[in-house]
């Protein structure tokens, strides 16, 4: 083509407007439109010949992005062509012919002819992709503050938990009882079913979670553990479920709860027959919804949680008194693991000696190697009614005062007194005192799963029968 008739093309201003990738009006002082470019029809899907000599306002618009009326009056666009004044906007939409919307950046430029204003240019551009990469940035920001915040809150709960737990570890002992509790702990680990660790204190409930935790699939994650009895019913509520900022006096912060710190990892509810019943309902929720709200919030917080739970409450007898829900009941006891007392497993008294001394002589800078055969009758004799607990502190208090790398001694006279009036018995005296002390551990509970019946390996008749021929009557 030549020169010349390049020149006269790219003169004539329509051929420049419609050629443009931006959206361009040209409006009268009325709003009325008297230029429609070619871009502006492809965004909006309305026509030139639909538009010409008709209002701009009334048919892209006339609505807020919230869907509230935008009156002409109050039009950008309409208040240069009234005013001169240039305007540029960065957060409207402009309404296409299907009746959807898109965001819009535009900018509105007086035309003035002979020092008169004859009207308006509107120039706008699409914005929806830079809208969503902005949308996603922001998510992705969210993300990472969110991931930052639960790393720090995890650290935090971490560093105190190793140095308030030095004697935590792994389950120790190969008697039979804990054969079958560790074959139990093999079985259900890999899954994501809920446990519920019984037994009483003292007997390493604790342990047995963790051992759970580690051999699960959430194992590179975190245990968080709550111990209900530890708290006030409200405290209770914002420590598992956290809280916003102001929710109550003393919230100066939004704080995370338990629950999304172990968001997918293992809560651990240590004593959970401590939950009041409101914290039971909401914690039921959480269980079955696997979501829950901030105290003082509103915002739905989704969790993925594997829950193990432990007591030495007989839940059955506590939701026979109504004192415990029985759909709650249900949902934690789906596999239940009992741990053994300590009198029933004098097999493992060896090895949990050397595994409390190993502990021990790191927290007190000892150096014992071992625990005479002497002392170690002594205390296969006894009966340990606070369990490996009561062991852990007889073996520091043991060692604090040794002088020399072998533990030699005998138990407390308490402890002897104890051990001898209960070999001073007679038969039926060793019977009666026997039932009381099962009886209650199950909490007077005779019949069901966890009644002294079952413990005792009789049946709940022949039970009732053996205390009242021993004048064994409930407190």
């Amino acid at each position: 083509m030549p020169t010349s008739s390049l020149k006269r093309l790219l003169a004539d201003p329509d051929l420049l407007l419609n050629a443009v990738g931006e959206g361009v009006y040209g409006f009268d002082t009325q709003g009325l439109a008297v230029f429609v470019n070619a871009a502006a029809e492809r965004m909006t899907g309305w026509s030139a010949e639909e538009l010409l000599g008709k209002s701009i306002h009334a048919y892209h618009h006339h609505t807020h992005a919230d869907g509230t009326h935008y009156p002409a009056e109050e039009c950008h666009i309409y208040a240069t062509a009234q005013d001169g004044k240039s305007r540029q906007i960065n957060d409207e939409v402009f309404w296409r012919k299907d009746g959807s919307a898109f965001p819009v950046i535009y900018t509105s430029t007086p035309v003035y002819k002979d020092n008169e204003l004859i009207g308006a240019v509107a120039v706008f551009r699409d914005i929806s992709e830079q809208k969503q990469h902005e949308q996603a940035l922001t998510i992705a920001l969210e993300k990472i503050r969110s991931l930052s915040q639960q790393l720090q809150a995890e650290n935090h709960y971490l560093h105190s938990e190793l140095s308030a737990q030095w004697q935590q570890s792994e389950l120790t002992g190969d008697s039979l009882a804990m054969q079958r509790i560790k074959s139990q702990i093999g079985l259900v680990a890999p899954t994501d079913s809920t446990v519920l660790i019984l037994g009483e204190n003292g007997t390493g409930k604790e342990l047995a979670a963790r051992e759970l935790h580690l051999q699960s699939k959430r194992a590179g994650r975190t245990m968080i553990k709550v111990n209900c009895a530890a708290f006030t019913p409200s405290l209770l509520e914002s420590e598992l479920f956290g809280h916003e900022k102001g929710a109550f006096t003393g919230a100066k912060d939004t704080r995370k709860g338990r629950f999304e710190l172990a968001n997918q990892g293992t809560l651990f509810l240590d004593e959970v027959g401590e939950l009041s019943l409101a914290a039971q309902s909401k914690l039921l929720r959480v269980l079955q919804e696997q979501e829950f709200e901030r105290v003082g919030g509103n915002k739905t917080i989704k969790v993925d949680i594997r829950l193990i739970a432990a007591t030495n409450k007989d839940l059955q007898a506590m939701v026979d008194a109504g004192e415990f829900r029985m759909d709650l009941f249900y949902r934690l006891n789906v596999f239940p693991l009992e741990m053994p007392a300590l009198r029933a497993r004098k097999d493992d008294l060896a090895s949990l000696c050397q595994q409390i001394i190993d502990k021990a002589n790191k927290k007190l800078g000892k150096n014992v190697t071992s625990i005479s055969p002497k002392s170690l009758r002594a205390l296969s004799d006894y009966h340990w009614p606070g369990n490996v607990r009561e062991l852990q502190n007889v073996i520091e208090r043991e060692m604090i005062l040794a002088s020399n790398n072998t533990l030699d001694f005998v138990l407390s006279t308490t402890q002897q007194q104890d051990s001898l009036d209960r070999t001073n018995l007679t038969l039926a005296e060793a019977e009666r005192q026997h039932i009381l002390s099962v009886l209650e551990i199950c909490q007077w509970r005779i019949g069901g799963e966890h009644g002294a019946a079952k413990k005792l390996g009789l049946p709940s008749s022949t039970l009732r029968s053996r205390m009242q021929k021993l004048n064994i009557k409930r407190p």
